[in-house]
């Protein structure tokens, strides 16, 4: 039984630690949310008010919260996890930040002698709920082979990006593909429509043909076409707008720093920052859909 402090039970951090929990770990959780304390006890875990004490003789601790400040707050501020946490422990942070805020954590964890890994995630709440993420890792190889077994309770693909930041330059680059694809995806469906192609149909053609990619055949931003996918839900229980946003947000930043162009990057960040300011942040990033077939307002969106 490791132990285990874990910072962060939204969308994603919630059923994480359920998975820990069901794996034989023995997790400390924290959040600053009442709702979210009292869903993390029914999984199992001992819940703490602070960080401080869910970290308190931990093995490893977890954060997954939603912005490079708050992961920064968290585990370098003043009453920060790295001033408490023993010798001996790793920090991963799965949180989705900018590189250059991952690689300060490490430096901050190389200071005080603690084992830092950035491994943030793919898969959205869906992978979260089904154990089935994706982890991309930044750091020493060795630090990694110690946290393995820790990961894999919570996801099926481990990948080694390579040194300090390299996991959140895998995650961030993901995110500018998908952010780009869910809204040409949406604007192919859209057009198929128009043109009396019913999108079942579409979805099956493509899908063997050189268009194909995950947003159209494992994500379809239409309604109906695959029951357990947010847009069959109302676009909600997702992957919000609002995050997608973030995240290009952080790819346009990380173009900045390289010198690197983002045209389509750029584009769609627009596109998400139009649908999030009309209302529908908290809506799954598939919605853009509606806005794309046409809807005044993300409001309409049901």
């Amino acid at each position: 039984m490791t132990r285990i402090g874990f910072i962060g039970l939204g969308r994603m951090g919630l059923p994480m630690v359920r998975h820990l929990v069901q794996a034989g770990h023995a997790v400390r959780a924290c959040d600053v949310s009442p709702a979210a304390q009292e869903a993390a006890r029914g999984t199992g875990a001992e819940v703490h008010a602070t960080p401080a004490e869910a970290v308190a003789d931990a093995e490893f601790v977890v954060s997954m919260v939603p912005t490079g400040r708050h992961v920064l707050d968290i585990h370098t501020g003043p009453a920060g996890t790295l001033e408490g946490v023993p010798a001996g422990c790793t920090v991963i942070d799965c949180s989705t930040i900018a590189v250059a805020e991952a690689r300060a954590l490490h430096e901050a964890g190389r200071q005080k002698g603690i084992a830092v890994l950035d491994a943030p995630v793919s898969g959205g709440v869906m992978g979260a709920e089904a154990g089935t993420l994706t982890f991309m890792v930044g750091g020493a190889p060795s630090d990694l082979d110690r946290a393995r077994p820790i990961l894999e309770a919570m996801g099926r693909n481990i990948f080694h990006a390579g040194a300090a930041g390299n996991g959140q330059a895998a995650k961030i680059c993901n995110n500018l593909l998908a952010g780009i694809s869910m809204i040409a995806v949406s604007e192919a469906y859209t057009l198929a429509k128009r043109l009396g192609l019913d999108p079942a149909t579409m979805r099956d053609i493509v899908s063997t043909a050189t268009g194909s990619c995950h947003a159209l055949v494992s994500y379809p931003p239409v309604p109906g076409l695959l029951p357990n996918v947010p847009s069959s839900r109302g676009y909600r229980n997702g992957f919000a707008a609002d995050l997608m946003l973030k995240d290009l947000r952080l790819a346009e930043g990380a173009a900045m720093d390289t010198g690197s162009s983002l045209p389509l990057g750029t584009l769609a960040a627009s596109i998400y920052s139009l649908f999030c300011g009309a209302g529908a942040g908290d809506l799954d990033y598939s919605g853009v859909i509606r806005m794309i077939e046409g809807e005044e307002t993300a409001a309409a969106v049901p």
